[in-house]
């Protein structure tokens, strides 16, 4: 296998990972991610806490619970170890979490491992109003905040200030003070001009206006320039002082300060809901994205959740890893991206525990040669076409060859004995005189042929060549089975249908969810419009016409499965 810096030298971006984020932090390398998000699972020791139910979450959630609230902490502190070790030397980091352990989170992991120096803000998030409650009883105020801690690496950080217009007396701020029109019909307040402490620098009149008596705040040439560009207000006498026009229309919005109330919580109205009951904003996850990284840089959420993180830095242009524990977070997060790609998206590549055989049975040939090569700890050739049957090689020179098929034949061992000894005939040599290895085959399974013809040559010329199956590298599953059933509910005017759609999948794994696309096109790919359906059915009143609805199928191992229906409403219903 290659070694661990290797590893983490090419671990890449644009990543979705199924897994343990503390071993998939220990493998990426040292400073190379800009912004981290992290909204791990909050103190409460409650079983909602279980939001997806799959054996990853349940086996993480039954580990941070095992010992209280020291063992939270340290099951915490030793993913931030590594979240600050591979952030750059301007980066940040931002921790969400609740009143449960704010306290023990800020001092005993953040001020310890980022230094107090580094603490920028507690961002309080107003997520919701009031308390929900019926009777208004209680022994207590009721709680309608989360705390997001901003910690940078060094005094260094990238941070863009952030604006909004949606806070509360902004409206009446505007109304008050953009109370002039110019010419253009443009609103606008003046602001002043003079300076606040003495400039004798900047003493100077401008057009029969008298000079301020400590000067005026900016220079004769700039004064020329902005009078050019209209943004000077010259009182009726003279014995005013200039002022600078703001205009309305150019006014960015008022700061964001570190309390956010401007945000609202996902709930059962919002259109970004995707059935995942922690779900946050995508606006939360846009201020915080944005204000601490740009357009090209490294994003990673190590607790995927709904995937609100990824979905955001992809759609504004940033790399990302997201990692989860949950099979059914990645999936509905690799959804959530599929809705929102185009043509200009940049791609991604989900990593799960095990992989399907027909993706990689079809894949592209050359492609799934330097992976799968890759996967052994060689190195690809990278080159198509004029290889002489050797696709790779091992640490020590010795040839690989990659045989995208089934029961290979016993012509495929002969030619590559041949061909090992050519690509380097010395190495050959002193490997059959050692009795070692002289290179190897990947393939999907050996026929019995291939497996004689092998034992034949080592055992009659001691040319030793190694026959190595795909599932022997990395795990493969076969993926699940699904089919759509379909019924006539009800008839409606204007030929109007209300049909039921019932998917049955059936997995040795276990079926996880089902997502769904009304409007299903082969061109633009699969687009969820319900991403998240547990039993499998839907019912939708359709209109005269044809139809393409898809569904798919997601196992315990995180593969799936399409189905895709075309139906034509016209008087009746007919399958196509």
């Amino acid at each position: 296998m290659a070694d661990v810096a290797e590893e983490k030298l090419n671990f890449g971006v644009n990543k979705l990972i199924l897994g343990d984020n503390l071993e998939i932090l220990k493998g990426i390398q040292d400073e190379t991610v800009d912004l981290v998000y992290l909204d791990p699972p909050f103190f409460s020791n409650r079983n909602y806490e279980v939001i997806w139910g799959d054996t990853g979450e349940i086996r993480s959630f039954q580990d941070r619970w095992s010992g209280g609230i020291i063992h939270y902490i340290d099951w915490l502190k030793e993913r931030v170890e590594q979240m600050h070790r591979i952030l750059k030397f301007t980066g940040s980091l931002f921790l969400h979490c609740d009143w449960h352990a704010n306290a023990y989170i800020r001092v005993h992991i953040l001020d310890r491992i980022f230094g107090e120096n580094n603490f920028r803000n507690e961002i309080v998030w107003k997520r919701k109003t009031g308390r929900g409650e019926t009777n208004h009883k209680s022994s207590q105020f009721g709680t309608e905040v989360d705390s997001i801690y901003f910690y940078t690496k060094s005094k260094n950080n990238y941070f863009e200030s952030q604006f909004s217009f949606d806070v509360e007396g902004y409206d009446d701020y505007v109304a008050k003070f953009f109370n002039k029109t110019d010419a253009n019909g443009r609103k606008f307040q003046t602001n002043n001009l003079a300076s606040p402490s003495p400039r004798p620098n900047l003493m100077y009149d401008y057009k029969g206006y008298k000079s301020p008596p400590n000067g005026w705040s900016i220079s004769k040439e700039v004064m020329v320039q902005w009078d050019k560009e209209g943004r000077l207000y010259f009182p009726e006498k003279k014995t005013g002082i200039i002022r600078r026009k703001q205009y309305l229309d150019e006014l960015k919005g008022k700061p964001i300060q570190n309390l956010w109330t401007d945000i609202k919580m996902v709930d059962g109205r919002s259109n970004e809901k995707i059935g995942y009951p922690t779900q946050k904003p995508e606006a939360l996850l846009e201020r915080i994205i944005r204000c601490a990284s740009k357009e090209g840089d490294i994003v990673l959420d190590p607790f995927v959740g709904g995937g609100t993180t990824i979905a955001v830095a992809d759609r504004l242009n940033r790399q990302w890893i997201g990692i989860d524990q949950s099979v059914q977070a990645v999936k509905v997060t690799e959804f959530r991206l599929q809705k929102q790609t185009d043509l200009f998206t940049s791609p991604y590549a989900v990593q799960l525990h095990k992989y399907d055989y027909d993706t990689l049975r079809y894949k592209d040939a050359f492609e799934f040669e330097s992976w799968i090569i890759t996967q052994l700890g060689g190195t690809p050739q990278n080159k198509k076409g004029g290889d002489k049957g050797i696709d790779g090689k091992h640490s020590d020179g010795t040839p690989i060859q990659v045989k995208r098929s089934d029961n290979i034949g016993v012509n495929v061992i002969k030619n590559f004995s041949v061909s090992a000894k050519q690509y380097d005939k010395s190495l050959f040599e002193r490997n059959v005189s050692a009795n070692k290895q002289v290179g190897c085959i990947i393939a999907f399974s050996f026929g019995k042929g291939a497996i004689e013809e092998t034992a034949r040559l080592r055992n009659d010329e001691s040319i030793f060549i190694k026959l190595v199956r795909v599932d022997e590298i990395i795990p493969i599953a076969v993926k699940s089975a699904v089919g759509i059933h379909i019924n006539e509910l009800e008839r409606g005017d204007k030929g109007l249908r209300k049909i039921e759609f019932i998917a049955q999948g059936q997995s040795p794994a276990g079926i996880e969810f089902y997502s769904w696309d009304f409007n299903y096109d082969k061109e633009k790919g699969f687009k969820a419009s319900v991403i998240i359906n547990r039993e499998g059915r839907q019912v939708l009143t359709l209109k005269t016409g044809s139809h393409t609805i898809a569904v798919k199928v997601v196992d315990n191992d995180g593969l799936e499965n399409m189905e895709i229906i075309q139906l034509k409403i016209n008087g009746v219903v007919e399958k196509v």
